[in-house]
């Protein structure tokens, strides 16, 4: 059977020895590697240590790849995250294998997703579509994606489910400590207490399509006309628990727009910014899964953006004391955000070891990227950085981060952002990020042709931004 056609393991048992033997493997390849070391020169020992970690990580691009589900997703946020503390050419090569989980993972035979599609719509694909092609053109941790036309002669995607991945899922949450363990391998920034409690939590709606079509349908609705952001709209007569039938988009991927010229770049960044921290304080709705591939750049330059199976909706009373919190932040009011954060109960207010200006050290270093009214380039290095300040022993805050907790009904939205901030450094995409996020954070007017458009939009839209405010001095 071609890697292509393997079925996806369910079991609980079969998942954990795959699991499982990546850890044993890495270790072992380790201990190997330090024992040769001893005859070593300290530019032999570097190039082995460096040689076994790119090893490593194609083991676990190819073993979590074929093996969809949570473990897949997992491989997907390493690799954009972090990649450890390597100098920029071996990162480099790291980001580009473990790209592999965004854009190439192994896919499931057409015979086999055949029969999710008829088993769902109850009727041959032959007479549900026109054309189908049966060469998936994506493939993610849960699905993969078709193109076909309808008999009216529109041209859809079709997003189908993986035959037996609901059991690999619930094996997988089961497994999410080993799983994390090899994660961390590779990205050893990532906050594995987090992305486990985001999991638990945000699976199981992944699973059900038609919770997912509601949820796009919901941010079609929302940026409708946009002058350069696109939600492709769902065909609700096709779509089930396990198919979903949308619109068909084409249009360059992200490894692509990482080669263009920087202004294009720019552009992009912003438009990503706009589009997931702006669905937060806009809508109160937003989409908790941007990694790179799911959105793309169209030819007449809008961005669309894809997959809405991990979306929330957050309460006004949580939007205002989120807002109000980053308010004190920005005017560098330590005992209001020191506040703020507790009321909003990400610690205890009358914990003696959680000081106000530490606090505010702290918030700058996670935030500084928009936090100050400048152009600003995000880079890997400054996304590293943030990450091991948000959430790894290495980090100068670590004392502190052990006082903390990010409360659930706050945890999906930090993963967008340092999901979000992640994409930009990737980008390496320069913008005033402060000036941006004031429109919608304090009323601020526009100062990119962007957020002129953006602007006018919303001016001329029933759907109003959140409430103003005066911007903070």
């Amino acid at each position: 059977m071609a890697k292509s056609d393997k079925p996806i393991p369910t079991g609980r048992i079969r998942r954990t020895a795959k699991v499982g033997g990546l850890i044993g493997g890495t270790t072992a390849r380790g201990y190997a590697t330090k024992a040769t070391n001893l005859a070593r020169t300290k530019d032999g020992r570097q190039a082995a240590a460096e040689r076994r970690q790119i090893e490593a990580a194609e083991q676990i691009v190819d073993v979590l790849g074929q093996m969809k589900g949570a473990a897949m997703k997992v491989g997907q946020v390493a690799s954009f995250i972090d990649t450890g503390t390597f100098p920029p050419e071996v990162a480099a090569r790291l980001q580009a294998k473990l790209a592999e989980l965004r854009d190439s993972a192994p896919k499931v035979s057409f015979r086999d997703m055949r029969k999710v599609i008829e088993s769902d719509l109850g009727e041959p694909v032959g007479e549900v579509f026109a054309e189908f092609d049966e060469q998936a053109m994506a493939a993610a941790s849960i699905g993969q994606v078709y193109r076909a036309r309808l008999h009216d002669g529109r041209r859809v995607a079709v997003k189908v489910q993986y035959p037996g991945v609901a059991a690999a899922v619930r094996s997988d949450l089961q497994n999410l400590g080993l799983i994390l363990r090899v994660a961390k391998r590779i990205a050893p920034g990532m906050d594995t207490k987090a992305m486990a409690a985001e999991l638990r939590e945000r699976l199981t709606e992944e699973l059900d399509y038609e919770h997912e079509a509601q949820q796009q349908r919901a941010f079609a609705r929302e940026w409708r006309g946009h002058p350069f952001i696109v939600i492709p709209d769902v065909v609700t007569s096709l779509s089930r628990e396990h198919v979903l039938v949308t619109e068909y988009v084409e249009g360059m991927g992200f490894e692509g727009v990482k080669k263009l010229p920087a202004p294009e770049r720019d552009r992009f960044g912003e438009i990503v910014f706009r589009f997931f921290y702006g669905s937060l304080y806009r809508h109160r709705h937003f989409s908790g899964d941007p990694h790179p591939g799911n959105f793309m750049l169209l030819p007449d330059g809008r961005v669309a953006f894809l997959d809405f199976g991990m979306s929330k909706h957050v309460s006004r009373e949580q939007l205002e004391g989120e807002r109000e919190m980053l308010r004190a932040g920005f005017v560098g009011d330590a005992a209001a955000l020191h506040r703020q954060l507790a009321a909003l109960g990400f610690f205890a207010a009358d914990d003696p070891e959680v000081e106000p200006g530490r606090v505010m050290e702290h918030f700058r270093a996670a935030t500084g990227w928009y936090l100050e009214d400048r152009t600003f380039t995000v880079d890997a290095d400054y996304v590293r950085q943030v990450m091991i300040d948000v959430g790894d022993p290495r980090s100068e805050f670590f004392p502190l981060m052990r006082r903390e907790t990010v409360p659930a009904e706050a945890l999906l939205a930090r993963r967008m952002e340092a999901l979000t901030l992640g994409v930009l450094g990737q980008l390496e995409a320069t913008a005033n990020w402060h000036a941006i996020a004031a429109e919608w954070l304090f009323g601020a007017p526009p100062t990119t042709p962007l957020g002129e458009e953006e602007a006018r939009y919303f001016g001329a839209s029933p759907l109003r931004p959140a409430p103003r405010a005066e911007r903070a001095a």
